[in-house]
């Protein structure tokens, strides 16, 4: 486990891990990721591709919005543009109007979409890594641990280069236990809990968490249990940061540099 204070001065060179050249970077907006289902599922299964045009063999970034499952859009991170990575912004279902299952289906549905396309604009399928802050982190766990998302669209979880959760949930998402009755203090860890599936083969994990006195409730002492269970399991590549001064929403941004730091060196392990 590591504990850190960054520093301003580490955010003035925040890109720097990835400074490259590029003649320029494009989007291509509202995307099918999905076309079955209703109408509000062709509605919200769109995604946005941000990548440097006329470059091959970048590594992507899925990113999933946060907002408690229930709200919330797509959007390009500040912090993640002119940066020698291509970024998949994802729309998925939210509640009440769709299930948890739905969230989880739309989020693998995604990550499924861009192993399969991202190659048609340069990218390496090869170098695709998932994060999200919040909802978004707890959607990277899911589906990164659980290997029954992403095998409904015949991936192998396994081959996603890294996992990046910010400030999501470990335990059960608290909508859903809200849905059964539960208190916001009852913690629960079952099928719809990253912490469910702990194993030693999962892809590398970084998990990074706001101030644990700032946090959500909780939320920093069970992305802490989960580090240290996969630690026990085994797996070899788990790594936890909080960020002191950093409440839930603030987090997001100083979490950037680390995820371009560890994605930095996980791209050099594999040349």
């Amino acid at each position: 486990m590591k504990r850190i204070l960054l520093s301003l001065l580490s955010l003035l060179f925040v890109n720097i891990a990835f400074a490259q050249t590029v003649t320029a970077y494009k989007i291509v907006e509202n995307l099918n990721y999905r076309t079955d289902g209703d109408a509000y599922s062709r509605e919200r299964c769109k995604l946005d591709v941000y990548y440097p045009e006329g470059e091959k063999g970048f590594a992507t970034v899925v990113w999933f919005h946060g907002g408690g499952l229930s709200s919330g859009k797509k959007h390009i991170p500040e912090q993640l543009k002119n940066c020698g990575l291509a970024v998949v912004a994802v729309n998925y279902r939210l509640l009440p109007k769709a299930q948890l299952s739905d969230c989880l289906q739309d989020a693998a549905a995604a990550v499924a979409w861009t192993f399969n396309e991202i190659g048609q604009f340069g990218g390496d399928p090869h170098k695709i890594f998932v994060s999200g802050h919040s909802a978004g982190g707890y959607l990277t766990s899911m589906i990164g641990l659980d290997k029954k998302w992403l095998e409904a669209y015949h991936i192998d979880t396994d081959r996603i280069a890294g996992l990046i959760p910010f400030s999501g949930h470990a335990i059960s998402h608290f909508a859903y236990r809200q849905s059964k009755g539960m208190k916001d203090t009852q913690p629960s860890i079952d099928e719809f809990a990253p912490l469910y599936y702990v194993r030693p083969d999962a892809p590398p994990l970084v998990i990074v968490s706001g101030d644990r006195e700032l946090e959500l409730l909780g939320r920093y002492e069970e992305n802490a249990y989960f580090w240290r269970m996969m630690k026990v399991a085994g797996h070899k590549e788990t790594y936890l940061y909080e960020l002191d001064g950093y409440d839930h929403g603030a987090m997001a941004a100083p979490a950037f540099h680390i995820l371009k730091t560890h994605v930095k060196e996980i791209l050099k392990k594999e040349d």
